[in-house]
């Protein structure tokens, strides 16, 4: 199995907004999956320690992320792993966040589809 996908195109497809999200990848096996994402500049993120690692991957935008008792700054490129359970939150949002998550295993709470 091999899919590609373009990661600007995902994120078009995101509502305009303070903060969206939506998943476009689920491994067969379960071990994998991807989300994209969008939080607004000035936008609070108030999401709670998940049961799956994250690897986040700034596509564009600039803030920080506070993980645990770690306080890293985020720009495009930036790469971030979050293991779970870990308390973590993006903060600062100085410029609109797109963002690309990998999930491991595959995300499991509630999670909509991103729309063709």
């Amino acid at each position: 199995m091999a899919d590609a996908f373009q990661v600007d195109e995902l994120l078009a497809r995101l509502e305009p907004g303070e903060h969206d999200f939506g998943l476009f990848f689920r491994s067969p096996t379960g071990s994998l999956s991807m989300t994209v994402a969008y939080w607004a500049a000035g936008s609070e993120d108030h999401q709670q320690p998940h049961t799956e690692d994250e690897v986040y991957y700034i596509v564009s935008g600039q803030g920080r992320l506070a993980m645990g008792s770690d306080d890293v700054a985020l720009e495009p490129g930036s790469v971030a792993f979050v293991a779970a359970g870990v308390e973590h939150h993006f903060q600062d949002i100085v410029e609109d966040l797109r963002v690309l998550i990998f999930w491991s295993p595959a995300r499991t709470g509630p999670i909509r589809q991103l729309p063709e």
